[in-house]
């Protein structure tokens, strides 16, 4: 199903830019952008991953002592 919208184009200080309509909202706050040919394709960028995020978080400076090595309890098949 193509759907297609006449859309203006306008200046954002050196920018060009679209304003994208309701149709054709993305999810989030970020996009990745292309260009194919003559084409430019706007797609939602992925979540970030796992350790995108780790990363983002700050480092644990808690001293959470020392942690008792108990043997397994015994499991019955």
């Amino acid at each position: 199903m193509n759907v297609e919208r006449h859309v203006k184009l306008f200046k954002n200080g050196r920018s060009q830019a679209v304003r994208i309509p309701r149709e054709f909202e993305l999810p989030g706050e970020d996009a990745i952008m292309r260009k194919e040919g003559g084409r430019i394709i706007i797609e939602p960028a992925p979540p970030p991953s796992l350790l995108a995020l780790l990363k983002t978080l700050e480092p644990i400076e808690d001293d959470f002592g020392p942690i008792d090595d108990l043997p397994p309890e015994p499991v019955s098949l």
